[in-house]
């Protein structure tokens, strides 16, 4: 039981970091949950501190994942209107049959929703999504150290009590 639990948190681990690129998928709460099985061997010893960090760790990324892009595109000059482009964008991006649409959704969400605001103001409607674009980047690039960390943390978990889990 210990080898399938083992094998399948880390799977976890690894959509976790696939995921930390796509937001259908939730990279960090998938990389926290193959720490949990971990934690449900037999061979590893229950530690509360680091799954409750490492929970609270997730929950903060998870709600900065959706504030990040929307910060980006009021720091570069967006309107409210850009903020709820961007957030419809990432949506529709999301679910369109295009591909990176995830990518491309919210900066022309910000882009049009800027243009909504002012249609005559081509070049802040254009930063605004920029904006938003480098948002979405740090956001990504955030998700993807933390989902690497746990990863990390996983391996050196498996590593410590080898002789106890093989």
């Amino acid at each position: 039981m210990d080898s399938l639990l083992l094998i399948i948190g880390f799977v976890f681990m690894i959509v976790g970091v696939f995921g930390s690129f796509m937001p259908v998928l939730p990279g960090p709460s998938l990389s926290w949950i193959g720490l949990v099985l971990l934690y449900f061997t037999n061979a590893v010893p229950a530690n509360y501190w680091i799954l409750g960090i490492t929970l609270l760790i997730t929950m903060i990324i998870s709600v900065l994942d959706y504030v990040i892009p929307a910060k980006g595109t009021k720091k570069f000059g967006g309107s409210s209107y850009g903020i709820w482009g961007t957030n419809i964008g990432l949506i529709v991006g999301i679910f369109a049959p295009i591909p990176f649409g995830f990518i491309i959704g919210p900066f022309v969400g910000a882009f049009i929703g800027e243009l909504l605001y002012d249609y005559k103001d081509h070049r802040r409607a254009l930063k605004a999504a920029t904006g938003s674009f480098i948002g979405f980047l740090a956001s990504s690039f955030m998700k993807f150290v933390i989902c690497m960390m746990y990863l990390g943390l996983f391996v050196w978990i498996v590593w410590t009590n080898k002789s106890r889990l093989f």
